[in-house]
């Protein structure tokens, strides 16, 4: 079933540049949004936890207010992001009804949608949400590895909640191509479903490898194909176990099946069966030319999704 997307003009849509924006987080994906909406807001302020790094957002220029975490009373800010992982998203958003009674607009860069996207419905009136997930990112983390080109023409994935309007959703889409982004609209399950299978668990392939490949001598005479197998290897364990705990149903299923292809392989390699190997390991050229030939298409990566 083809995906449902929306992608609308900024110029048509809305500006941001009066805006306030608020982003909690000031880590790869919050800094580097910070980088990028630089003289294209009215003012950003970061909310982190780490002292260090409130120190260099603001010494910097990164961003223009920062404080350790959101404070009771009224919004502060026009648009709420939340760039933190997974949980802490989750733990937020029950937060702030308390923290912020009157309500505000809300939307988060985290991994997975599911968890988020029904904490996001729960919200009381006041509140606007969206759910977000950029397809973009690092192996290193924190705000030393952020960009403010880290956005540029990348997909980021927009999931509506309850709480989402039309005004909302509009100012996500005016944000996104601000950044030079291109948007496209998924359910919550279907993304996490998709991500489980092309994000979370290559990163459990790359984890599983380094299990295995586990001493000096062979890094050291590695090369490219291993460095690039295992690069995902180097994610932020505590980012990407809040992954593994929100979408654990997506990621099994995708686990299972990957399983299922090692054990086949592993059965007909014992079994010195060449013809069933060459098949195995063709078929699975022909899918990479495939996705090399879709990814180099020339179009839009937003303009169409198979």
């Amino acid at each position: 079933m083809p995906v449902k997307m929306t992608i609308r003009s900024f110029e048509q849509e809305s500006s941001i540049g009066r805006l306030r924006i608020g982003i909690a987080g000031l880590g790869l994906m919050g800094g580097s949004l910070a980088m990028a909406l630089r003289g294209r807001v009215s003012s950003i302020v970061g909310y982190e936890k780490q002292i260090l790094t409130r120190q260099i957002a603001l010494r910097e220029g990164i961003v223009d207010e920062v404080a350790e975490e959101l404070l009771p009373g009224e919004p502060d800010v026009d648009l709420l992001v939340l760039a933190t992982p997974v949980r802490n998203i989750l733990d937020t958003l029950g937060r702030l009804p308390q923290l912020w009674p009157a309500g505000c607009p809300v939307i988060d860069l985290g991994s997975t949608k599911q968890a988020i996207v029904r904490a996001m419905d729960a919200l009381p009136d006041g509140f606007t949400a969206i759910g977000g997930h950029p397809m973009c990112g690092r192996e290193t983390a924190g705000l030393a590895s952020a960009a403010a080109d880290l956005y540029r023409d990348q997909l980021f994935v927009l999931c509506p909640s309850h709480r989402t309007t039309r005004e909302l959703e509009s100012t996500a889409l005016a944000l996104i191509e601000s950044v030079g982004g291109h948007a496209i609209r998924l359910g919550a399950a279907e993304h996490d479903e998709i991500v489980a299978v092309i994000s979370h668990l290559p990163s459990i392939a790359a984890a599983a490898l380094m299990q295995v490949a586990v001493h000096e001598r062979q890094w050291r005479i590695s090369a490219s194909g291993f460095r690039d197998a295992s690069r995902l290897a180097g994610t932020d364990p505590k980012m990407l176990l809040d992954v593994l705990m929100t979408n654990r149903a997506a990621i099994l299923t995708a686990l299972n099946n990957y399983t299922s292809e090692l054990i086949g392989f592993r059965d007909a390699l014992e079994g010195g069966e060449e013809e069933t190997l060459f098949e195995w390991l063709a078929g699975a050229q022909m899918r990479y030319a495939a996705f090399r030939r879709s990814k180099s298409a020339g179009e839009s990566p937003a303009s169409r999704l198979p």
